[in-house]
């Protein structure tokens, strides 16, 4: 068995930590310096081994784990590069691997084998279940089963794809697209002075399961976000192409174009959903269990930000089915809010009928407008502290019930997850 290093004791790292001592496996790891007693307090009871500094971790560990925010991978793998004078194995828990493999490229020697990782979920969810990716970028067959081996521990859901390349190109779609969407959603009300769970547009089930997953985005720290959105090398033409069909579809309504917005949003469903088979993911019923504004009365939505996914989607050829083989929790269910919507035939008339007539949601949708194309523009020029300060400010105005959102979210998570096996 491999001995293990982790360079990051964050959330994500934690997770690992406990998992691979548990097992009983080797395990060594580090953080900053200010943070080493009280993770050698947190970690008393387990044989994870708490080292001084990186360089001793990877002197120690056969394949060394960097868990750190992808700002900073370069400089933590410039970092411990002398102390790989033996061959080893490196991987990383970024969510954007372009940075990451650049590092080990750049900073390691060439023999350095690079079997990299992403687990789609957050800390808080177990990852019994939920989807890891595995990304073998360099390594021999030996490694390859050895790191396996160590991976089925987690109880996840291994999913093998074949570069980081392939990777970020999926994570454009899953991770990126999918939290500027939801973000949006949450800066919209900020904008608007609104809070979600006291307005009756969003009493029905599909609005309820957008504001519990907004929550849950917001309820994370920003660099989670920031990271995905600033580094991935497909992000922007992504976001972009997400902000025009935003675009589009707004234009089309403020303008009552009926017949260029019907012929949009059914060349796209026929694009996105054709063959659809199957069982819908969501039913009214699961959604109004988990709901945080449990009205009672239905007021027809234009559902914005989901006709611009799945236009998104059919423009840029992509099929959220086949990235459910990578999902994470929040894009498995916008897959799922989607397809409640488009299978629907008359939700989906009620929902462009809406766009173009009621007067009454055009403030909203306004708002919801403005907050795409701002959030798109943060991540075209690539503007990391503009997306620290407009998602903080969204955060403090929803803060009252990010917490409550974040757990019913998980939960609601947790029973997808038993359903579907």
């Amino acid at each position: 068995m491999l001995k293990i290093g982790i360079i990051g004791l964050g959330d994500m790292g934690k997770v690992f930590a406990r998992i691979f001592s548990d097992a009983g496996m080797d395990c060594f790891a580090t953080d900053l310096p200010e943070n080493l007693e009280e993770l050698r307090k947190e970690f008393a009871n387990s044989s994870l081994k708490i080292l001084e500094n990186g360089g001793e971790v990877v002197s120690s560990a056969d394949y060394i784990l960097f868990c750190v925010e992808t700002e900073k991978i370069a400089s933590v793998v410039a970092s411990v590069s002398p102390f790989f004078t033996e061959k080893k194995i490196v991987g990383g828990q970024t969510s954007v691997k372009y940075p990451e493999i650049l590092a080990f490229d750049t900073y390691l020697p060439a023999d350095t084998e690079i079997f990299t990782l992403h687990s789609l979920h957050g800390p808080q969810v177990d990852p019994k279940g939920q989807t890891l990716a595995l990304i073998p970028e360099r390594c021999s067959t030996e490694t390859y089963k050895a790191v396996v081996k160590i991976m089925e521990f987690t109880g996840s859901k291994l999913r093998e794809l074949k570069s980081g390349e392939v990777h970020d190109k999926m994570m454009a779609d899953i991770q990126v697209v999918t939290h500027i969407g939801f973000e949006s959603i949450g800066t919209s009300f900020m904008h608007r002075g609104i809070f979600p769970w006291e307005n009756p547009l969003h009493s029905s089930g599909l609005d309820n399961l957008k504001l519990l997953l907004t929550l849950r985005i917001f309820s994370y720290k920003y660099h989670v976000y920031s990271g995905m959105a600033m580094l991935n090398p497909f992000s922007k033409s992504d976001v972009r192409t997400y902000a025009q069909a935003e675009n589009d579809i707004f234009g089309m309504m403020i303008s009552a174009d009926e017949v260029a917005l019907e012929e949009l949003i059914w060349n796209a469903k026929k694009k996105v959903f054709a063959g659809f088979e199957g069982k819908l993911m969501l039913n009214d019923e699961l959604m109004a269990e988990f709901s945080l504004n449990p009205g009672e009365d239905h007021k027809p939505n234009s559902h914005l930000s989901l006709l611009a996914m799945v236009v998104t989607w059919a423009r840029l050829g992509t099929s959220p089915y086949e990235n459910l083989v990578c999902q994470t929790p929040p894009f498995k269910l916008r897959v799922g809010m989607a397809e409640y919507l488009f299978m629907n035939e008359a939700l989906l008339k009620e929902s462009i009928k809406t766009a173009l007539f009621d007067l009454s949601i055009r403030k909203d949708d306004l708002a919801f407008h403005t907050a795409v194309q701002e959030w798109a523009h943060i991540v075209e020029v690539g503007d990391k502290v503009g997306y620290e300060r407009h998602f903080s400010r969204t955060k403090a105005f929803l803060a009252g019930r990010l917490d409550e959102g974040r757990n019913l979210s998980t939960l609601l998570i947790e029973r997808l997850n038993n359903e579907k096996g």
